[in-house]
């Protein structure tokens, strides 16, 4: 199946998946839409098909994909499925940093490929760049089934989104939905 933008997003509000209201977003910025990948991957059709699409977006050969744990996960499966490798994944450490764990490991070498559900800022996925960087790995690509920053978000390597959106954004200090008084909700997988 052929992505489009269009086609992407109304896949998403057909699956309830496109939400309207007051978030927090993984990077701490609050937005009035979010998108919330699971609720379309929960199906193994579309992510079967999303994994593809991104797969050949990306026109690479990787050795791995690597997704950053939660949000990554099925898509990035998917991916490597397309691609035809394996797939690992990143954690946080009660530091907070990014590591390998569960036996993964990475061969110096090897072609990495991130997958992501979402970016809005990119900063997980260059913490899994660098990671992947520091254990040897040439990361060749990077892509997400959303870009939230409106292709701005430079993660260092060449990446590919299958919907790219300009999505308003405020910093807390100055969001004008908290200046309202509605009440924040933090729908994502990883606490700010």
């Amino acid at each position: 199946m052929t992505f489009t933008s269009d086609s992407v997003l109304d896949l998403f509000r057909r699956t309830g998946a496109y939400l309207t209201g007051h978030f927090r977003l993984t990077s701490g910025l609050h937005s009035p839409e979010y998108l919330q990948c699971a609720k379309v991957l929960q199906y193994p059709d579309h992510a079967e098909s999303m994994g593809r699409a991104l797969a050949a977006a990306m026109n690479v050969t990787p050795d791995v994909v690597v997704s950053p744990a939660m949000g990554g996960l099925i898509i990035g499966h998917e991916t490597a499925r397309a691609f035809g490798v394996r797939h690992i994944f990143t954690e946080r450490d009660a530091d907070r940093k990014m590591v390998l764990r569960r036996g993964f490991a990475i061969t110096p070498g090897e072609k990495a490929v991130v997958i992501e559900d979402v970016i809005t800022t990119g900063g997980s996925s260059v913490e899994v760049i660098e990671l992947l960087r520091q254990l040897g790995a040439q990361v060749i690509a990077a892509g997400s089934v959303i870009d939230r920053s409106g292709g701005k978000a430079d993660l260092g390597v060449p990446r590919a989104a299958l919907a790219t959106l300009t999505v308003t954004a405020y910093d807390p200090a100055q969001c004008p939905l908290c200046a309202q008084g509605l009440p924040v909700v933090k729908p994502g997988s990883r606490p700010v």
